[in-house]
């Protein structure tokens, strides 16, 4: 386990060094700790994953989904997506203990302790190493926006309220229902 000490720079090494289930990923050479998710943001988690598998096994399609798994994009940056999803195609190449590149697909579901790293520092690492798709779910205004790799660069594909759909490219076919993903009601 890291003790931790007052460092200018950690690396992947430092970072797989920490007890699992540690509150940090590590974003640009520093070790961010946030807390553990609120009920209503797992809630989200959850149904955004089990409405990927469903899909996937209703095409009968194989690929990978995960919930908060370590995501290794460089010495200076591991990530834990809310959700990620590796292609079938993939899987073989960049999943083992960890998954180790790009995912196809990254989702992060914003807090208030999170939000700055999820909408600049991620995203900009995330869209570095061809991180296909990232969707960004903002549970408080209860709207989605989904962002897709075009020549190297994030332009917004598509942005949904509540009571819309959100499409995705990387899973043709694949639409998720807002209503249904922000139906549990928030925490107070």
């Amino acid at each position: 386990m890291l003790t931790v000490e007052k460092k200018k720079k950690y690396t992947a090494d430092d970072y797989m060094m920490l007890e699992e289930g540690a509150p940090f990923q590590l974003i640009n050479n520093e070790l961010i700790m946030s807390p553990s998710p609120n009920s209503f943001h797992q809630a989200i988690a959850v149904r955004l994953s089990q409405s990927i598998l469903n899909f996937l096994d209703g095409i009968d399609k194989e690929g990978y989904v995960a919930q908060s798994m370590d995501v290794v994009f460089d010495v200076d940056n591991v990530f834990q997506p809310d959700v990620l999803y590796v292609c079938e195609e993939r899987v073989d190449a960049i999943v083992e203990e960890r998954v180790e590149g790009a995912p196809d697909l990254a989702i992060e579901i914003l807090s208030p302790s999170n939000a700055y790293y999820d909408l600049r520092q991620k995203k900009e690492i995330y869209e570095k190493y061809g991180v296909k798709e990232y969707i960004i779910i903002d549970p408080i205004l209860k709207n989605a926006e989904l962002f897709i790799l075009k020549e190297g660069t994030y332009s917004l594909h598509q942005k949904a309220q509540k009571n819309e759909f959100l499409n995705s490219t990387v899973l043709p076919g694949f639409s998720l229902d807002l209503s249904k993903l922000f139906k549990s009601k928030k925490p107070r």
